[in-house]
């Protein structure tokens, strides 16, 4: 796609997909390493909050993926050079299950001063209809954040089951249909949910949450983040060089450091706190 079309088609409708940013036999590669950890690191206990949050900090191929070039190209167009990567989460949908994700904007509880975000969400497994891909309401991006309700359904992914309290023209939502080795990427007010995995195949997707190095967090909290391309002038941010070894100290311990500071922003103003690890926010 090219870098204008990517540029036009996100200001006009706040998210840009498919994009072309490696091949099916890559996509297999991570998603190997992703269910290899699955079984293999469940015993750390940074392992659940990492992954639901800051994968890339716990194991290598993830943090290669958010520097793939392809990736990076695409949301500089929107975000300029500077670009750090604030978050990142393994999105998975077991087959043949119920669970879904509500009507929501994803910077409605995450303590960010502006709106220079961009979600990337690249399918490491087919996303479908019928594995429960995600839905974009077209223009929805051009509103501010809009009230939101806590639900704590238990069906529900988000993690207090959060779900926009105004009216959403469902009817003019666009199904998120992605190959593996494709990705799409969306605003951060966009008006986005996905249905369950009615499919026989897990529903496997990583989501990064790629924010300008102007970005800094309400509380003046210092978040450990990654730059990935540029550079940072600006210092609002605890800078982090990912390992090249899975589970390493450095990573565990920016996990711990990680989960402290996002936990003030998941649950400001909730009625209920501590909800389970495996209800971090997934699509």
């Amino acid at each position: 796609m090219e870098s204008d079309t990517i540029k036009l088609g996100f200001e006009r409708d706040g998210f840009v997909f498919p994009i072309d940013v490696m091949s099916p036999a890559e996509a297999k590669r991570i998603r190997a390493a992703i269910e290899h950890a699955e079984k293999s690191y469940t015993d750390y206990p940074e392992f659940a909050a990492g992954f639901h949050a800051h994968g890339n900090f716990l194991l290598p191929e993830l943090d290669e993926l958010t520097r793939m070039e392809p990736i990076l190209d695409a949301v500089s167009r929107v975000l300029g050079d500077n670009i750090l990567v604030w978050g990142c989460t393994s999105f998975i949908k077991e087959p043949r299950t119920s669970n879904f994700i509500s009507w929501h904007q994803d910077l409605t509880y995450w303590g960010i001063d502006k709106a220079e975000e961009v979600t990337v969400w690249v399918a490491l497994s087919p996303a479908t209809e019928e594995s429960g891909c995600m839905r974009y309401v077209p223009g929805s991006h051009r509103q501010s954040i809009v009230a939101h309700e806590d639900t704590y359904g238990e069906e529900n992914l988000l993690t207090r089951g959060q779900e926009i309290a105004v009216k959403v023209d469902e009817a003019s939502a666009v199904s998120v249909i992605l190959k593996p080795g494709q990705m799409s990427m969306h605003h951060g007010h966009m008006f986005h949910a996905s249905g369950p995995n009615r499919s026989n195949d897990r529903r496997i997707g990583f989501a990064i949450q790629y924010i300008s190095t102007r970005m800094s967090q309400i509380d003046g909290g210092m978040l450990p983040v990654v730059l990935v391309r540029g550079e940072d002038r600006f210092g609002n941010y605890e800078l982090v060089r990912p390992s090249n070894q899975p589970m390493s100290d450095d990573g565990r311990a920016a996990v711990r450091r990680a989960s402290k500071i996002m936990e003030r922003y998941l649950y400001a103003g909730a009625d209920q706190v501590g909800r389970r690890e495996e209800h971090r926010v997934r699509r």
